[in-house]
């Protein structure tokens, strides 16, 4: 049976009933996820990111894109604008290319959508410029300090929003996005990603144009090859020499032993 509309938004915990009024009724989650822009700015007034690049006027910007609707589109929306101006370098993991641009980029904003404390007026950033990305964004901190592999905990600060996107695709099971973020992070421009834990939480990924993981391993094969085929060819040599050592022997002396 076909579920409507509203069954499908009680099943993932947006419809629900308070239990102060005893009504029923669409919850923040609900509003911030799909909710219209106007609907939204009553509820959330100081709710925006704001997207900017600065590679070449470093004090204003060289372009900028200021995202105001629901959760959903600004998804699709700040995406596009970092697919727009982040290179999408070669690389492919077994016999499948991926692109660790995309990769790398819905990871980030996923997560400052995600995890974001909208009850704070603090403005969210998305920013690229010559040497890095990142994004900003208010947060209820657990503790202040840098996030590795090695301390990472995963929470979720926003669990139906989390659900949310999980279900739609968004993104995957929780802490699987920061670990791959240390991974394609670290493919895509060669050094990892950084994390901060604080009243304002930060990601930082390095950016090297310049960069490319696939031409690095191409170089370093090229380099084993030469040094396999110059150590062959030393090899190729000595045989040769030998074997025209013996036969000058055996012309010398036709009765040498093989011990001799």
């Amino acid at each position: 049976e076909k579920l409507s509309n509203r069954d499908l938004l009680k099943s993932a915990g947006l419809y629900a009933e308070d239990h102060v009024t005893g009504k029923n009724g669409f919850n923040l989650a609900a509003v911030m996820l799909l909710g219209r822009d106007e609907v939204i700015r009553d509820i959330c007034p100081a709710y925006q990111t704001d997207a900017l690049v600065r590679k070449v006027n470093v004090d204003r910007y060289d372009d900028r894109l200021t995202v105001v609707t629901n959760l959903v589109e600004s998804f699709e929306q700040l995406f596009k604008f970092a697919a727009l101006h982040l290179p999408d370098k070669f690389y492919v993991e077994g016999a499948e290319r991926k692109s660790l641009r995309n990769i790398v980029a819905r990871e980030m904003l996923v997560n400052t959508l995600m995890h974001r404390e909208y009850s704070s007026s603090y403005q969210a950033k998305c920013v690229i410029e010559q040497d890095r990305m990142y994004v900003e964004n208010a947060n209820r901190a657990r503790f202040n300090g840098p996030i590795t592999l090695r301390n990472l905990e995963p929470f979720p600060k926003n669990p139906l929003i989390a659900s949310f996107f999980r279900n739609i695709g968004y993104s995957e099971k929780l802490g699987s996005g920061a670990r791959k973020m240390f991974k394609y992070g670290r493919l895509y421009s060669g050094v990892e990603p950084e994390f901060f834990e604080d009243d304002v939480f930060r990601i930082i990924q390095p950016l090297n144009e310049n960069y490319s993981f696939d031409a690095e391993n191409e170089a370093g094969g090229q380099k084993g090859g030469q040094k396999s085929g110059q150590k062959g060819g030393q090899n190729e040599d000595l045989e040769l020499d030998s074997t025209e050592f013996i036969l000058e022997q055996i012309a010398r002396n036709p009765h040498i032993t093989r011990r001799e």
